[in-house]
């Protein structure tokens, strides 16, 4: 008999049939990425309790462990649970949820490891909806009993899952630092009233294939493959924040595009409070990018960049000044206010004036880009209670410490009057805390496309920080939300909380 099934063949001819035989079923779900006794002890306590044992496992692409995660794919878990003796059926669950599978299945017993048993310690906080779900189609739910082993920390610590340097930082890491911790933060974070103010950019992506050089001129020649445009800048921001807090507002001037006053009406109206003050002279900021998509490695390079943003970026002096007495009336209302600077002219003296002497709590990122090299520099603030930047922003603005990271960093610190965080890509990221600097390696090396994840580690460190976290655990939250947001292409999707929160659970486990 072939174990391995799909939902629609389970729920069409088997489920029927078995119903009819009057046998019962049981499910248990997971990814079972790598199995061990204490998954072989569950299936055969959960297989003692009804006739039939379905086992399920999430599809590679819905697993919310970290980069690198599942270690095996979809064929060869399956093909593993469908050679235990206990196992009756396999089948794929494809989506981040169970519920598809519950619905299949239809079980009398689902069956859950002694470790869900208390549903305020269940990160995804699913277990509840999952029991009503199984309640809902007549089954309960049931808990096996004895050890709890960790298919994560086996891979973590026997199978190169992690680097020995991000090993033996989380070794030290979880020595002060716990689960309970983290989510005693991310509880706290519900409940902040966030501003979100920045430049709003359009990030549009061109995808091709490079042919290569043109015969009669010097450029790249290329085929294309298809245009996609994302919500970035400030948005990617608050879409981030969003996912950590229903209670996100995003205020900021944008062209008057009816198609994209739509789309962000559409995109963002149910996630995001919107305050946004309407230009007829300035554009909406859209940055064109060209890449080539290398798909063995599942990275993308980028060709070539445009962008429509104008010499001289001059709102109406209505629509400017309306947005800044809006700012100026309601900065107060916020818990914490994240200021995006661009440098695409959103933000000016009176802005950055209304925020640093109002703002509650200030995050603060301050950045460099082709369009204002040298010009936008983070050191034109005097205040901000936390800050982000990335290495090329820290030289220009303390050039004498260009070969002295660390004393730059602190230099900047002293400035600000306030804690921060220093990104620098594959080595990691800095924190500093009363010029104690804390330093955090890159939980990652595979990446997609690192766009975006200077503002997810922005988002995600600053949203920490402002609930009250230390600065070495924001550090540690940070390149979390950075991993994932270097796997994402572009600002295509937001971080979600549950895979934050899911990725700090996999990298504490060792």
């Amino acid at each position: 008999m072939n174990k391995e099934v799909s939902q629609e063949a389970f729920k069409i001819d088997i489920r029927p049939r078995l119903k009819e035989e009057k046998k019962t079923i049981a499910l248990c779900h997971g990814v079972f990425d790598l199995l061990h006794p204490g998954h072989v002890i569950h299936l055969e306590q959960a297989k003692g309790m009804a006739d039939i044992l379905v086992v399920s496992i999430t599809a590679a692409q819905y697993v919310r462990k970290g980069p690198g995660r599942p270690y095996f794919d979809d064929e060869m878990r399956m093909k593993v649970l469908a050679a235990l003796e206990c196992v009756d059926y396999v089948m794929l669950s494809e989506g981040y949820t169970v519920d598809d599978v519950i619905e299949s299945v239809e079980p009398d017993i689902y069956v859950k490891g002694e470790e869900y048993a208390k549903a305020e310690e269940d990160i995804t906080g699913k277990i509840s909806e999952e029991k009503a779900l199984v309640e809902k189609h007549g089954g309960i739910l049931r808990f096996t009993t004895g050890e709890v082993f960790s298919s994560t920390r086996l891979i973590n610590t026997a199978m190169s899952g992690l680097s020995e340097e991000v090993r033996c930082y989380m070794e030290d890491f979880k020595m002060r630092f716990t689960m309970k911790d983290i989510k005693k933060y991310a509880d706290i974070i519900s409940g902040l009233k966030v501003l979100v103010v920045g430049d709003v950019i359009i990030d549009k992506y061109t995808y091709c294939s490079v042919q290569g050089m043109m015969s009669k001129d010097m450029g790249y020649s290329a085929q294309l493959s298809h245009s996609e445009e994302y919500l970035g800048g400030a948005v990617a921001i608050a879409r981030h924040l969003a996912s950590f807090t229903d209670d996100v507002t995003l205020m900021s001037v944008i062209g008057n595009e009816d198609k994209i006053r739509l789309r962000f009406m559409d995109e963002l109206a149910d996630k995001v409070q919107l305050r946004l003050a309407y230009s007829t002279s300035c554009p909406t900021i859209i940055k064109h990018r060209y890449l080539s998509h290398d798909e063995k490695r599942e990275e993308y390079r980028k060709i070539f960049a445009i962008n429509n943003i104008p010499g001289n970026m001059y709102y109406e002096e209505d629509i400017y000044t309306g947005f800044k007495e809006k700012l100026r009336e309601r900065v107060r209302e916020y818990d914490v206010v994240f200021l995006c600077d661009f440098g695409h002219g959103l933000i000016d003296k009176e802005v950055m004036e209304i925020i640093q002497k109002n703002a509650k709590y200030l995050v603060l990122n301050c950045q460099t880009n082709s369009t204002n090299k040298g010009l936008n520099i983070i050191t034109k603030y005097s205040r901000a209670d936390v800050f982000a930047l990335d290495q090329q922003e820290l030289k220009l603005a303390f050039p004498e410490y260009v070969l002295d990271e660390r004393a730059g960093l602190n230099a900047l610190s002293e400035h600000l009057q306030g804690d921060g965080w220093l990104t620098r890509g594959s080595k990691g990221a800095y924190g500093i805390l009363a010029e104690k600097i804390y330093e955090c390696p890159a939980f990652t090396l595979k990446v997609k496309d690192t766009v975006g994840a200077g503002d997810a580690f922005f988002a995600t460190a600053g949203i920490f920080a402002a609930a009250g976290a230390p600065i070495e655990l924001g550090t540690f939250m940070g390149n979390i939300g950075g991993a994932l947001g270097a796997n994402i292409v572009g600002n295509k999707e937001a971080l979600e909380k549950v895979n934050v929160l899911k990725y700090a659970a996999t990298l504490l486990n060792v």
